[in-house]
């Protein structure tokens, strides 16, 4: 999965000291923005972008805590006509624990037309062969 270092903020923690939900979701889409400058290799630029998020679902499963070392690991699991599941997940840098999961759409969205639109031949084929690329090691 391509990965990325995350920072914790002190503003991220809730009066248990664990990092809020809501700033996980944060580090999900921090995680994806990452991703899609990585496989389009180019920085995004998001009043452009034609790639939007339409369903996101995630299970805690452990407390994240200020000093834990978090990646965010990211990888597409299945590309249709106008749209590609992700998943995702926050990961403890030293022992590989997952501590939240995380499942997405994204879609390839015309804001113009306000309609999804078949992903674009050359992009797909990014998406899929960094999905090889993961798949095989």
């Amino acid at each position: 999965m391509f990965s990325c270092p995350i920072q914790i903020r002190m503003s991220d923690l809730d009066p248990y000291n664990h990092v809020n939900n809501g700033a996980q979701c944060n580090y999900f889409d921090m995680g994806r923005s990452r991703y899609f400058e990585h496989v389009f290799q180019t920085r995004i630029d998001w009043l452009t972008f034609k790639y939007v998020l339409v369903h996101v679902d995630l299970d805690f499963r452990m407390p994240v805590h200020f000093h834990d070392p978090i990646v965010c690991e990211s990888r597409v699991i299945e590309i249709g006509n106008s749209s590609f599941r992700m998943e995702q997940c926050l990961k403890d840098a030293e022992t590989g624990e997952v501590k939240t999961l995380c499942h997405a759409v994204v879609v390839y969205f015309d804001r113009e037309a306000n309609k999804a639109e078949r992903i674009p031949d050359e992009e797909r084929e990014m998406l899929i062969n960094e999905s090889k690329k993961m798949a095989n090691g």
